[in-house]
């Protein structure tokens, strides 16, 4: 697997203090980031449900690859530097061996909360009244699936164009 670290050396970095937010849950798609020291925590709702300290990962690219507003707030929990690519789509077209990480990256999120689902849904299949609901609600979760992608490139940004 391609190391992201190695794929971003040429992007601007930037220092974080502790306790500054780089994400704010809701916000438009924007920046894309690499991690290269410190920690952050994610969270919504105000709670606290990952942390991210090791470097190389990448966070903020959820919200651009799918083109919607920030599903949690990422927030530095000791000082931080981060790589900062501005242009999210452009940095991972450019680079596929950074567009190959994270889809890794999001596949192996994706595989281990399936897991989990698993797990709840046969923990919860006998009952009746609203837990017994979590079966139907997994189920529409696990199959949905998003609206049919589009073809495009940097040459030809309109997609889905006869030549």
């Amino acid at each position: 697997m391609a190391d992201l670290l190695e794929l971003s050396d040429d992007l601007p970095t930037m220092d974080v203090p502790a306790g500054h937010v780089l994400i704010d849950e809701g916000s438009d798609p924007g920046r894309l980031f690499i991690l290269v020291s410190g920690s952050l925590t994610v969270e919504r709702d105000g709670v606290v449900f990952a942390r991210i300290d090791s470097p190389g990962s990448i966070f903020g690219e959820m919200s651009a690859v799918l083109g919607k507003p920030a599903t949690a707030t990422v927030r530095a929990e000791a000082d931080v530097e981060v790589r900062v690519a501005d242009d999210p789509e452009a940095f991972l077209i450019e680079r596929p061996g950074a567009a190959l990480t994270v889809l890794r990256t999001t596949a192996s999120r994706l595989d281990g909360l399936t897991q989990y689902l698993v797990d709840v849904k046969a923990q919860f299949a006998d009952q009746t009244g609203h837990l017994g609901m979590v079966d139907q609600i997994l189920d529409t979760l696990v199959h949905h699936q998003a609206p049919a992608a589009r073809t495009g490139s940097a040459r030809d940004p309109e997609g889905d164009h006869q030549h």
